[in-house]
């Protein structure tokens, strides 16, 4: 019998270049700010994070994997005829697909075979059927290290809207035979910290497996390389931590708090700020002290893993296995 998942946090850091990850609608697409703009750093919501997640597992396991255990429920799926398929379609497809459309209990088949619901929770609310179940995992704000100046960029596309028709045109007409100017915000170079919490008494209600907590950890490096759409810049995993402890009712909290980068804020806000991971070090001194064996937490402790990009310059040794890359 597999081995129950353990209470953990995770430390999640990545690099972002020549884009912007996390869009703020309210702000005409600019980087999102939610500490203000004499603060300087700018943050990723958990839902972009849980994207990526998503969209590496669903491209890896399309068939829901040997187990049939790794579907994606939600997930951007259409009819022949263009329509977006609803929470109750979308669930009837998995579990068809995974031969446990017939079972009695259909939220405890699509907890099974659905890894994100399993992971994050799920909402399934339909007629005659309503299910909230709360996700053991749960990621908070990714916020820059330090603080960012985004760029306001234009451009133009040189391909017309409409063909170039013969004979005289109004100027509207006009208009669209003519190239297109773009214009938006994106940001040179950016490090961003991301916390992650596992909570191993709803893994028990969910399902959630070690495989999972694995297949997880692997989905947040991959699938950071995997995502692609334009404007979102050209992201880089450069280290992962999953702490897991003895006790599943206690955990340390805030170990992005523990981490700094050199150069600091005056360096970023100057005429020649950082632009790749060659000209950064990441300080993870205090970090490596509050993981510590001979530490206050030493006790608590019952495993550390991390992942390392092996450009990634670190000030400090950081405590536990260092695992090699996918």
């Amino acid at each position: 019998m597999e081995k129950p998942v353990k209470t953990g946090e995770i430390l999640f850091i990545k690099s972002v270049k020549d884009g912007i990850p996390n869009r703020d609608p309210l702000a005409d697409s600019d980087a999102r700010r939610i500490f203000g703009e004499d603060d300087g750093r700018i943050s990723l919501s958990d839902v972009s994070i849980k994207r990526d997640v998503r969209d590496y597992v669903l491209a890896k396991h399309k068939d829901g994997g040997p187990e049939k255990r790794f579907f994606v429920y939600i997930r951007e799926q259409r009819t022949d005829d263009g329509k977006l398929l609803g929470r109750e379609r979308l669930a009837k497809e998995i579990l068809g697909l995974a031969g446990r459309d017939k079972e009695k209990d259909q939220v405890r088949a699509l907890l099974d075979t659905a890894f994100d619901a399993r992971v994050f929770g799920v909402v399934y609310s339909v007629k005659n059927a309503n299910f909230h179940q709360t996700g053991p995992v749960q990621f908070g704000w990714a916020h820059s290290l330090h603080p960012v100046e985004t760029r306001y960029v234009q451009g133009t596309v040189v391909v017309p809207s409409q063909e170039v028709g013969g004979g005289a045109e109004s100027s509207s007409e006009q208009g669209k035979t003519q190239g297109t100017v773009w214009a938006g915000y994106t940001l040179p170079f950016a490090l961003f910290a991301m916390p992650g919490v596992i909570n191993a008494t709803i893994a028990t209600d969910t399902g959630m497996t070690q495989d999972d907590v694995d297949v997880l950890l692997e989905a947040l490096w991959n699938g950071t390389l995997h995502r692609q759409a334009r404007g979102r810049g050209f992201q880089r995993p450069l280290l992962l931590m999953h702490v897991e402890y003895n006790d599943p009712f206690f955990r340390i909290g805030y170990l992005e708090d523990h981490i700094k980068i050199h150069p600091e804020r005056d360096a970023w806000l100057s005429g020649n700020s950082p632009s790749s991971v060659q000209d950064i070090t990441l300080n993870v001194e205090y970090l490596s002290r509050v993981l510590s064996a001979e530490g206050e937490y030493g006790d608590k402790i019952a495993r550390i893993r991390y992942w390392v990009d092996p450009e990634l310059r670190l000030e400090g040794s950081l405590p536990g296995d260092k695992v090699g890359l996918w």
